[in-house]
């Protein structure tokens, strides 16, 4: 059997095709320091509390975002208010609803925008000429005790009509730990780190993107089925593609990585068609088993 090293191929196309430049970087980090400033004056304007945090997270703080030739960029801010800071004039507490047009409000309040924010089902969404756009989704923090008597904290997403349980900075948390913890070990962290970019890229590929799974999936499939290979990102892709795919035949369910819940249930139609691209790939990267297996034969299925 051929073992055509294409790992140097693949670095390229990472650095080249995949991560985002300093550039794209910088002017995600202006428009997400220039939203919040924008939340900021809008509830100081209206006379409204301000939110006591302001955390990005998703695949931004991951560093788990690709290069998109639409710019079609998601960045997740979320807005963290304490409970008796989301209530009205009467003092009674806004519905979640209710919270999503506070902030929808203040991030449009001196309408330069020529599309200004909307009230979407999770977050509030300001969308940019340049074609991304930024969600700030919205989050009460309730303060309890626990049986032993210390202070915990418990977040709450203004999730359609209902306030849900639920805090997106634990992924982030769970992710870059693990990142942190293969990087002390015999593996590589930041190689898992670029195989979940290179599995988000090749999925949102021209005319996939509305067919495929969400990002949160994907990067929970590549943590699960992860095979480190040092020095060798195409093996890696590789093998890791193979055992995620191997586990999506059996079923597509696959469980969310800080709560009590799937992120897709079996029979997922958005898995499937993800699990169905990875099989087509995998099949053309047959050729790489072939004893005379040339580089320009791997290079071309890669």
């Amino acid at each position: 059997m051929a073992d055509i090293d294409c790992h140097a191929d693949m670095t390229a196309y990472h650095r080249d095709q995949v991560n985002l430049s300093l550039d794209q970087q910088q002017a995600m980090r202006r428009r997400r320091d220039a939203g919040r400033t924008r939340l900021e004056n809008g509830l100081d304007t209206a006379g409204h509390p301000q939110p006591h945090e302001v955390r990005s997270q998703g695949s931004y703080q991951m560093r788990t975002m690709v290069q998109d030739p639409d710019n079609d960029y998601d960045i997740d801010d979320g807005a963290y208010f304490r409970e008796d800071d989301l209530t009205d004039a009467d003092g009674d507490a806004l519905t979640p609803l209710e919270a999503r047009q506070r902030v929808c409000d203040a991030l449009k309040w001196d309408g330069r925008f020529k599309k200004e924010a909307e009230v979407k089902n999770n977050c509030v969404r300001q969308a940019y000429a340049e074609g991304f756009h930024i969600d700030v989704p919205v989050y009460r923090i309730i303060e309890s005790e626990d049986e032993e008597g210390n202070d915990v904290e418990r977040f709450e997403l203004a999730s359609g009509d209902d306030w849900v349980v639920s805090d997106a900075r634990a992924v982030t948390k769970w992710f870059n730990g693990l990142v942190g913890e293969l990087n002390e070990g015999q593996a590589d962290g930041s190689q898992m780190r670029r195989i979940t970019k290179l599995t988000k890229k090749f999925s949102r590929r021209a005319g996939w993107k509305d067919n495929t799974t969400s990002g949160i999936t994907i990067s929970k499939l590549v943590v699960d089925h992860f095979v480190a290979s040092p020095d060798r990102d195409d093996k890696s892709l590789r093998d890791t593609w193979k055992a995620i795919h191997a586990a999506l035949a059996v079923s597509t369910e696959v469980e969310h990585p800080v709560v009590d819940k799937n992120l897709s249930e079996d029979g997922d139609a958005k898995v499937e068609f993800f699990r169905d691209c990875l099989a087509e790939a995998l099949d053309d990267l047959l050729v790489l088993d072939k004893a005379g297996c040339t580089r320009a034969q791997a290079r071309e299925a890669w």
